[in-house]
């Protein structure tokens, strides 16, 4: 698959915490950090995501915050 987001992170499912309409996935990238994104229940069943699948967590935003302790 080709995608124009250039912002592409691999990584390995490591949990999925599915509520009522939405799920929490939590995705261990290959660096060793993790990412979380929350999707549809719908979408986590119709990608068959389980944990332990590869995937890449594609970031699409029009700003990134920055924040310092100061």
């Amino acid at each position: 698959m080709r995608l124009s987001a250039r912002n592409q992170l691999a990584g390995t499912v490591q949990s999925i915490k599915e509520g009522v309409i939405t799920a929490e996935v939590v995705v261990k990238l290959d660096g060793g950090e993790a990412v979380v994104a929350v999707i549809t229940v719908e979408s986590v069943h119709s990608l068959n995501l389980k944990v332990g699948d590869k995937v890449r967590a594609i970031i699409k935003s029009t700003e990134i915050l920055i924040a310092t302790e100061a």
